[in-house]
C-alpha cells in the first residue's frame, strides 16, 4: 500500500511517531507514538488545512511517499469504532481505540476513515511494531500548499 504524509523538511525522514506522541492526535493519546499517512496526497493536504490557521500557510514542508506491505495492515469494521470517533474535538474514545491498536502491537499498520474527507481513508503506522523496517520510504519531495486554502 502507497500512503502520504505531510511533514516539516527538518522531520521528513522520521518514521518514530514522536511528534503524535507529543501533542496526541484522534487516534492516539499523549505519550503515544503512532504516525499519521493518508491513502492521497489531497487527503494529506485537506488533513494538515484543517490543523492550520487560515492566516497562516504552512511553510517548508515535504511530501513523503511510503510504502506499507498490504499484508500488515488492520482495517477494523466500522461498527467497531466508537460511536464519536468523528467528533471535533477529537474524544478519548477514539484515543484510546487507537492505543489499543498500538499496545497490542499485533499490526504494523491500522487503516481508518478519515474525518475530514468522507469516504477516505488515513493509514496509522506502528513505529514500536517488530516489522517496521518493512516500511519504506520511497520518496522525500519538497511540497507547497496551494495559498486558496489559506484565504
Amino acid at each position: 500500500m502507497i500512503v502520504y504524509r505531510l511533514s516539516k523538511t527538518k522531520f521528513a525522514g522520521d518514521l518514530s511517531g514522536k511528534g503524535a506522541e507529543i501533542s496526541g492526535g484522534r487516534w492516539n493519546s499523549k505519550g503515544v507514538a503512532t504516525v499519521y499517512t493518508s491513502e492521497s496526497r489531497a487527503l494529506a493536504t485537506t488533513e494538515i488545512a484543517v490543523h492550520s490557521s487560515l492566516a497562516n500557510i504552512p511553510l517548508d514542508y515535504n511530501i513523503i511517499t511510503i510504502e506499507i506491505p498490504d499484508n500488515f495492515i488492520f482495517e477494523p469494521n466500522l461498527s467497531d469504532l466508537p460511536a464519536d470517533w468523528s467528533d471535533i474535538p477529537p474524544r478519548l474514545a477514539s484515543q484510546h481505540f487507537g492505543d489499543r491498536f498500538i499496545h497490542e502491537n499485533r499490526y504494523l499498520a491500522m487503516k481508518i476513515p478519515s474525518a475530514v474527507v468522507v469516504g477516505d481513508f488515513n493509514f496509522i503506522i506502528n513505529p514500536h511494531h517488530k516489522d517496521i523496517n518493512l516500511v519504506k520510504i520511497i520518496s522525500i519531495s519538497p511540497f507547497s500548499f496551494d495559498k486558496r486554502l489559506f484565504k
